[in-house]
């Protein structure tokens, strides 16, 4: 009971540092872009009016719609974009027209992911060093260098692993949260009457008064919660009841008390407006506060990082990516992986991010768009998944979606008045990555359409290449092949050019599933094709880490021992030609082709030992 305790109290640290290191740095910028906007005029009724906006923005968003109800929707104790997608495809599968729709919304949500991990980082590392600027104004040259300077260090650390400092992130996180909770409780008791802004007639109240400004403002409260998605992605690192408490024990009550806080100084101070987070601190404080700021931000963009990381693995293993290289950190935690090319990608898109709108303000322009959609589309999955996987009525399903479906459309739409004015950056990234993931899935069902109308039957050719059998050597041959039952061109290339055959053989096919976790019990899919032959399909879930050799382990007691020390792997590494015709349109077959020359090897990608692997060329014409 004890250990039990223990370990709830462990997990619900690590998800304050984890889950709410993004949310929790909101605080430097969602007051200041709303009233810094221009549109709201200031009175003390605006700001009773836009602090409860704030408070029922954070409940009905966060605590409402993802703590209650997505969170329920679990895909075999997995959360995320990909998770529901997968859970909604499956709810679907049954409706093929339905479900391809579904895949490429889920995608494209998934695409806008990386939109948003550029412009977090950005905006929360640039909020937290302008603080400096009310310091000293003299600062506000250093702003600029510095920010990419703790950005740089950020990204050149991420391929020695988390593991050391990720120990840090749940306590620096909770000074954090304790830290602006401590700002805002003193001016909340100068002014107690703030907390009347609770009450949700000051925000309908304000709304009802100002339509026009309301509307267009969502765009900036959009801002306070930030990183909620990372809620939902990281339920298979906490659990549910972590998450929970971590929300409504630690970051929500802090959230509330620094945004009252602020408000409260903004009636006493509206010159405070300029600044308001750092404004509340006393001049003793500000260094201090600067400094853990930074390294909130730091931590939050930690996390989103990481996600992109676990994000880009998971959709390569579902097939809208080519293969990249996959570092692992750590020994004990396959889960903490590293991926040179996503890691600089995402830097260098930062830092044009930050040379490019050069100010906390500007970026808060940026951000909105993909965020917003991106909610609009869990929404719209969770909708299938519980209507069509979990068989809830339909009036329920209406109901439990259909006013969050309406919250989301009103903060997307307002954030598309911020489309000419920095929302085309983060959409652009989407957009782009969309094409290359589009692209390379249709590729590769072209390519392996080709391939299966150029294959011969396995079974067949082995029925032929038996009647006067070549020289056989001692050891295993495992052939990878894209498609069961047809004959991989390594085994033509090995026979034609070495005229041996070994003495076992595997024709193996590796498929991956729309699920997180495929056990081991489940791994293998054997059937016998005889003269010590075997087609193997070996099956993995999006989450589990592809390792070839140890899953054909399990192929011993089932008549093939296999000895690391004989075994060798034939891999065919095919050439693509694009050429006119039926396929994609002529640029798109040319980037898959550049695309699948510069994929990473199926050798590192399934963990092959590299001084026993065989790679034979052909080239095939899309």
């Amino acid at each position: 009971m004890q250990s039990s305790k223990s370990s709830l109290a462990a997990l619900t640290l690590g998800a304050i540092g984890v889950v709410y290191g993004d949310i929790g740095t909101s605080v430097l910028y969602a007051v200041k872009e709303v009233f810094g906007s221009g549109h709201v005029p200031f009175t003390p009724g605006n700001v009773y009016g836009v602090l409860s906006i704030l408070f029922w923005t954070l409940t009905v968003i966060v605590s409402l719609k993802y703590v209650v109800l997505v969170l329920r929707a679990d895909n075999k104790g997995e959360g995320g974009l990909i998770a529901m997608l997968a859970l909604a495809s499956q709810a679907v599968k049954d409706k093929p027209r339905l479900r391809s729709v579904l895949l490429a919304v889920g995608i494209f949500g998934t695409c806008l992911f990386y939109g948003d991990g550029v412009i977090t980082p950005a905006i929360s590392v640039l909020s937290a060093v302008e603080g400096l600027e009310v310091v000293s104004p003299h600062f506000r040259r250093a702003v600029i260098p510095l920010t990419l300077v703790v950005l740089f260090c950020l990204f050149v650390v991420q391929k020695r692993g988390t593991a050391g400092i990720g120990r840090y992130f749940g306590p620096v996180t909770l000074v954090w949260f304790a830290s602006i909770a401590a700002l805002g409780i003193p001016h909340i008791v100068g002014h107690p009457e703030i907390l009347g802004a609770l009450s949700p007639h000051h925000a309908l109240g304000f709304i009802w008064a100002n339509p026009g400004i309301s509307f267009i403002i969502l765009g900036a409260v959009v801002l306070c919660v930030t990183g909620a998605e990372a809620l939902y992605a990281d339920l298979g690192h906490f659990g549910k009841k972590p998450i929970r408490l971590a929300w409504f024990s630690v970051a929500m009550p802090a959230l509330t008390l620094n945004y009252f806080g602020q408000g409260a100084l903004l009636l006493a101070e509206p010159e405070a407006v300029k600044n308001p987070f750092f404004m509340m601190a006393p001049d003793w404080a500000l260094i201090p506060l600067v400094v853990l700021a930074t390294m909130a931000t730091v931590i939050a963009s930690q996390a989103l990082i990481t996600g992109a990381f676990s994000v880009t693995k998971q959709v390569i293993q579902l097939g809208y990516l080519p293969r990249l290289n996959i570092q692992h950190t750590s020994v004990r935690d396959t889960g903490q992986i590293y991926m040179p090319f996503v890691n600089w990608g995402l830097f260098v898109a930062i830092v044009l991010a930050v040379v490019m709108f050069r100010s906390s303000s500007n970026l808060a322009a940026a951000y909105g768009i993909a965020v917003t959609l991106d909610m609009l589309i869990t929404t719209v999955l969770t909708f299938f998944v519980i209507r069509y996987g979990w068989r809830y009525p339909l009036a329920l399903c209406i109901a439990a979606t259909g006013f969050f479906f309406l919250v989301d459309l009103a903060f997307f739409t307002s954030n598309l008045l911020k489309l000419f004015e920095g929302g085309w950056f983060p959409l652009m990234i989407g957009t782009t990555l969309f094409v290359l993931m589009m692209t390379w899935k249709r590729g590769r069902e072209l390519l392996n359409d080709k391939l299966r109308e150029d294959s011969i039957d396995l079974r067949d050719f082995l029925t032929a290449v038996f009647l006067s059998p070549p020289t056989r050597v001692d050891g295993t041959a495992v052939f990878l092949t894209a498609e069961p039952g047809s004959v991989p061109n390594a085994l033509l290339h090995n026979l034609k050019h070495n005229k041996v055959l070994h003495q076992q053989n595997l024709f193996v096919t590796v498929r991956s599933h729309e699920t997180p976790w495929i056990g081991l019990e489940k791994r293998l899919q054997v059937e016998p094709l005889g003269s010590d032959c075997w087609q193997v399909v070996v099956h993995y879930g999006f989450k589990n880490d592809p390792d070839l050799p140890r899953a054909l382990a399990a192929m011993r007691g089932r008549g093939c021992e296999l000895d690391g020390m004989t075994t060798s792997y034939f891999l065919s590494r095919d050439v693509v030609i694009p050429t006119i015709g039926s396929g994609m349109a002529p640029w798109r077959e040319k980037l898959f082709a550049q695309m699948h020359h510069n994929a990473s090897g199926a050798a590192s990608f399934l963990n092959l030992p590299s001084n026993a692997v065989v790679e034979l060329g052909s080239k095939i014409e899309i």
